[in-house]
């Protein structure tokens, strides 16, 4: 893009700064600069817009500007696809254009000068799910380990999904790792007999990424000491950031690696699981490194069965399963259905790790 693309003095000023920000930032955040240049692009000379937005780039950023235009954008209405048109942005978009109004204030006013930018309402986090319904999700998949096909109705999980989801689910319920730390997995990652699972840590020893620990140390919400720590510090009080400055100082290194005890009925689904892997990892075209613990089951993007799943299609695969499962379980005695994401099972399980690693 180029400024004598757009009509308005004040939106082709705007573009001639996000222009000169090229190299000083990343190519994701330059995208993501010239997106908020279009959606001024699209709100200037619109009726809600004071008119003279129009002259300047410093007259976007006034709150007569600004306001109109964070509603015109949360309303989905300064999309640039016209099919698009009127659906509202999620809301991890909204973040990024609050993020990129930031930034673009900086380069555009005079230093010292202000700007009153848009908030956004802390989401509530998801329900966790209780002990009650992880044990019956628990009994359930061992019980699906040894015996029937899960389908009903047409809605069915061939026999090497079915095993992989089990496998899953029961590391995920005896170790609670998030999908990236399954995807991560190898077979190293196994002790002998399947009696204990590794889930590696590294990306968690960065503060950032402990968010959910910090939070609850310093007694604020996560979306809070998220703030803190990606510097968003208007977001929040004096006090709160205090609170999780100081939680980050007392929190310990978390260790490389965490080893987990598998239950017997864990075991079980896991060896399956590596009597399927070992049958469409030896069919692989490949003579590399076939360590993964968790691998596609049919051609993808990423190559031919058989190649590391990666952490979307954990997430997936395991969506789909439990969509599969609940409906499978509707109606039968005791059962409720299941979250379709991992994340909400995950926060739900207290996993306690082994003292000392296993032998293996």
């Amino acid at each position: 893009m180029t400024p004598k693309q757009y009509s308005a003095p004040s939106v082709r000023q705007l573009s001639a700064v996000v222009d000169g920000m090229a190299g000083q930032v990343s190519e994701g955040r330059l995208r993501q600069l010239r997106m908020v240049v279009g959606m001024f692009d699209r709100a200037v000379g619109r009726d809600e817009m004071p008119g003279r937005a129009s002259r300047t780039a410093a007259q976007l950023f006034t709150w007569a500007s600004l306001r109109p235009f964070w509603d015109l954008a949360a309303e989905g209405q300064l999309r640039h696809l016209q099919k698009d048109v009127g659906k509202p942005l999620p809301e991890w978009t909204l973040r990024i254009v609050r993020d990129c109004l930031k930034i673009l204030a900086r380069e555009v006013l005079p230093p010292g000068k202000t700007v009153r930018l848009p908030s956004i309402a802390n989401p509530e986090p998801k329900a966790t799910v209780d002990g009650r319904s992880l044990d019956a999700l628990y009994r359930r998949m061992v019980g699906l380990a040894g015996h029937g096909p899960l389908e009903r109705d047409g809605t069915a999980l061939s026999y090497e999904e079915r095993t992989r989801l089990l496998a899953i689910v029961a590391v995920l319920l005896d170790a609670a790792p998030r999908s990236g730390e399954l995807a991560a997995q190898s077979l190293t990652d196994l002790a002998a007999d399947e009696a204990a699972v590794a889930v590696r840590r590294q990306q968690q020893k960065a503060p950032p990424n402990r968010v959910e620990e910090i939070a609850a140390l310093a007694e604020v919400g996560t979306e809070a000491a998220r703030s803190v720590l990606g510097g968003w510090v208007e977001r929040v009080s004096e006090e709160t950031r205090q609170r999780v400055l100081a939680a980050v100082e007392e929190l310990q290194p978390l260790p490389e690696v965490e080893w987990y005890p598998l239950r017997e009925g864990s075991q079980v689904a896991v060896r399956r699981w590596l009597k399927v892997r070992q049958g469409i990892v030896d069919a692989l075209p490949l003579t590399g490194s076939k360590r993964a613990l968790w691998v596609t089951l049919q051609p993808s993007k990423s190559g031919p069965a058989g190649v590391t799943l990666l952490p979307d299609g954990l997430r997936r695969s395991y969506s789909r399963g439990i969509t599969a499962l609940n409906w499978v379980m509707a109606g039968q005695y005791g059962w409720e259905p299941l979250p379709t994401t991992m994340e909400q099972i995950r926060r739900s399980v207290d996993a306690v790790p082994l003292l000392e690693p296993p032998n293996h």
